[in-house]
Protein backbone atom coordinates (compact mmCIF):
# COMPACT_ATOMS: atom_id res chain seq x y z
CA UNK A 1 0.00 0.00 0.00
CA UNK A 2 1.45 3.07 -0.69
CA UNK A 3 1.38 6.05 1.12
CA UNK A 4 -0.90 9.33 0.52
CA UNK A 5 0.89 11.99 -1.05
CA UNK A 6 0.14 15.38 0.43
CA UNK A 7 0.02 17.70 -2.08
CA UNK A 8 2.26 21.34 -1.82
CA UNK A 9 0.53 24.72 -1.58
CA UNK A 10 0.30 26.46 -5.18
CA UNK A 11 3.35 27.33 -6.47
CA UNK A 12 1.80 30.58 -7.39
CA UNK A 13 0.99 31.45 -4.19
CA UNK A 14 4.40 31.57 -2.41
CA UNK A 15 7.31 29.26 -4.40
CA UNK A 16 9.75 29.36 -1.38
CA UNK A 17 7.10 29.02 0.95
CA UNK A 18 5.77 25.59 -0.82
CA UNK A 19 9.25 24.73 -1.10
CA UNK A 20 9.73 24.96 2.72
CA UNK A 21 6.20 22.56 3.30
CA UNK A 22 7.70 19.95 0.60
CA UNK A 23 11.39 19.64 2.94
CA UNK A 24 9.37 20.11 6.12
CA UNK A 25 7.81 16.40 5.54
CA UNK A 26 11.59 15.04 5.70
CA UNK A 27 12.32 14.25 9.30
CA UNK A 28 15.32 15.63 10.79
CA UNK A 29 17.29 15.23 14.20
CA UNK A 30 17.54 18.47 16.22
CA UNK A 31 20.91 19.71 17.55
CA UNK A 32 22.51 22.67 19.03
CA UNK A 33 25.54 24.20 18.13
CA UNK A 34 27.93 26.30 20.33
CA UNK A 35 30.93 27.93 20.27
CA UNK A 36 32.60 31.19 22.01
CA UNK A 37 33.07 34.81 20.80
CA UNK A 38 36.70 35.75 21.30
CA UNK A 39 35.60 38.26 24.55
CA UNK A 40 34.44 35.19 26.00
CA UNK A 41 30.87 35.06 25.54
CA UNK A 42 29.14 31.59 25.16
CA UNK A 43 27.29 31.42 21.79
CA UNK A 44 24.57 28.26 21.09
CA UNK A 45 21.82 28.10 18.46
CA UNK A 46 19.37 25.32 17.15
CA UNK A 47 19.67 23.72 14.28
CA UNK A 48 18.43 20.92 12.18
CA UNK A 49 20.64 21.34 9.10
CA UNK A 50 23.05 18.72 10.80
CA UNK A 51 24.65 15.80 8.88
CA UNK A 52 27.97 13.57 8.61
CA UNK A 53 29.88 14.24 5.65
CA UNK A 54 32.73 11.95 5.61
CA UNK A 55 34.12 9.17 8.15
CA UNK A 56 37.63 9.32 6.78
CA UNK A 57 38.62 11.94 7.29
CA UNK A 58 36.17 12.39 9.94
CA UNK A 59 33.63 15.56 8.82
CA UNK A 60 30.25 16.87 10.12
CA UNK A 61 28.77 19.86 8.41
CA UNK A 62 25.84 22.27 9.24
CA UNK A 63 24.11 25.68 7.78
CA UNK A 64 23.60 28.74 8.86
CA UNK A 65 21.11 31.44 7.99
CA UNK A 66 23.38 34.51 6.70
CA UNK A 67 21.09 36.83 8.62
CA UNK A 68 22.10 35.12 12.17
CA UNK A 69 23.46 37.84 14.26
CA UNK A 70 26.08 34.69 15.40
CA UNK A 71 27.00 34.15 11.72
CA UNK A 72 30.50 36.11 12.60
CA UNK A 73 31.21 34.70 15.79
CA UNK A 74 31.02 31.51 14.10
CA UNK A 75 33.41 32.26 11.31
CA UNK A 76 35.92 33.68 14.03
CA UNK A 77 36.01 31.06 16.80
CA UNK A 78 37.35 28.05 14.59
CA UNK A 79 35.47 26.05 16.51
CA UNK A 80 31.97 23.81 17.39
CA UNK A 81 30.33 21.45 19.19
CA UNK A 82 27.11 20.13 18.05
CA UNK A 83 25.39 18.68 20.70
CA UNK A 84 22.65 16.17 19.55
CA UNK A 85 19.09 16.45 21.67
CA UNK A 86 17.48 13.70 23.17
CA UNK A 87 13.64 13.32 23.20
CA UNK A 88 13.10 14.86 25.86
CA UNK A 89 15.06 18.14 25.41
CA UNK A 90 12.30 19.60 23.03
CA UNK A 91 12.06 22.75 26.14
CA UNK A 92 15.83 23.55 24.76
CA UNK A 93 15.82 23.10 21.47
CA UNK A 94 13.13 26.10 21.65
CA UNK A 95 15.69 27.87 24.57
CA UNK A 96 18.27 28.06 22.15
CA UNK A 97 16.06 28.88 19.00
CA UNK A 98 14.93 31.81 20.75
CA UNK A 99 16.45 34.88 19.67
CA UNK A 100 14.95 37.07 21.95
CA UNK A 101 16.68 35.28 25.41
CA UNK A 102 19.95 37.07 26.00
CA UNK A 103 21.85 34.27 27.91
CA UNK A 104 20.75 31.17 26.20
CA UNK A 105 23.04 28.99 28.37
CA UNK A 106 21.65 30.97 32.28
CA UNK A 107 20.58 27.96 34.23
CA UNK A 108 21.19 24.89 31.50
CA UNK A 109 23.52 22.65 32.89
CA UNK A 110 26.82 22.06 31.04
CA UNK A 111 29.79 19.26 30.88
CA UNK A 112 33.32 20.21 31.24
CA UNK A 113 34.36 22.84 27.91
CA UNK A 114 36.17 21.42 24.67
CA UNK A 115 38.52 24.12 24.62
CA UNK A 116 36.46 27.05 25.53
CA UNK A 117 32.98 25.67 23.26
CA UNK A 118 30.50 24.87 25.91
CA UNK A 119 29.03 21.21 25.62
CA UNK A 120 25.64 20.73 27.05
CA UNK A 121 24.80 18.35 29.77
CA UNK A 122 22.33 15.47 29.56
CA UNK A 123 22.40 14.90 25.81
CA UNK A 124 22.39 12.01 23.33
CA UNK A 125 26.16 12.90 22.55
CA UNK A 126 28.41 15.67 21.36
CA UNK A 127 30.17 16.07 18.52
CA UNK A 128 33.81 18.36 18.87
CA UNK A 129 35.10 19.82 15.91
CA UNK A 130 37.55 22.65 14.42
CA UNK A 131 36.14 24.14 11.32
CA UNK A 132 37.69 23.15 8.19
CA UNK A 133 35.92 24.94 5.43
CA UNK A 134 33.09 27.80 5.88
CA UNK A 135 31.14 28.05 2.65
CA UNK A 136 28.59 29.80 0.70
CA UNK A 137 25.50 28.28 0.20
CA UNK A 138 22.59 30.84 -1.30
CA UNK A 139 20.99 32.18 2.35
CA UNK A 140 23.01 29.73 4.19
CA UNK A 141 26.35 29.30 5.34
CA UNK A 142 27.82 25.86 5.35
CA UNK A 143 29.77 25.23 8.02
CA UNK A 144 32.44 21.91 7.42
CA UNK A 145 34.11 20.74 11.14
CA UNK A 146 37.19 17.91 11.25
CA UNK A 147 35.99 15.74 14.44
CA UNK A 148 38.42 16.40 17.05
CA UNK A 149 36.08 14.68 19.90
CA UNK A 150 32.86 12.99 20.67
CA UNK A 151 30.74 11.45 23.25
CA UNK A 152 27.35 9.38 22.96
CA UNK A 153 25.20 8.73 25.61
CA UNK A 154 22.83 6.68 23.88
CA UNK A 155 18.32 6.82 23.85
CA UNK A 156 16.00 8.52 21.94
CA UNK A 157 16.83 11.17 19.27
CA UNK A 158 15.12 14.51 19.52
CA UNK A 159 13.48 14.82 15.53
CA UNK A 160 11.66 17.53 13.87
CA UNK A 161 8.58 16.81 11.22
CA UNK A 162 6.38 18.98 9.88
CA UNK A 163 7.02 22.12 11.73
CA UNK A 164 6.92 19.86 15.28
CA UNK A 165 9.13 17.93 17.13
CA UNK A 166 8.80 14.42 18.07
CA UNK A 167 10.90 11.09 19.10
CA UNK A 168 12.92 8.33 17.22
CA UNK A 169 11.26 6.14 20.04
CA UNK A 170 8.06 5.96 17.11
CA UNK A 171 10.32 4.31 14.58
CA UNK A 172 9.87 0.67 13.82
CA UNK A 173 12.32 -1.31 12.51
CA UNK A 174 11.08 -2.22 8.61
CA UNK A 175 12.29 -6.11 7.31
CA UNK A 176 14.06 -5.70 4.30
Amino acid sequence: MKPDLVAAPPPAVDPTRALRHTLGHYPTGVAVVTTHAPDGRRVGLTVNSFASLSLEPPLVLWSLANRSPNLATFRESGRFVVNLLAASQAALARRFANGAIADKFDGVPLEAPWHEVPVLADTLGWIACHTLEVLQGGDHTLFVGRVEGHACRGGDALVFHRGRFGSTSALEEIAS
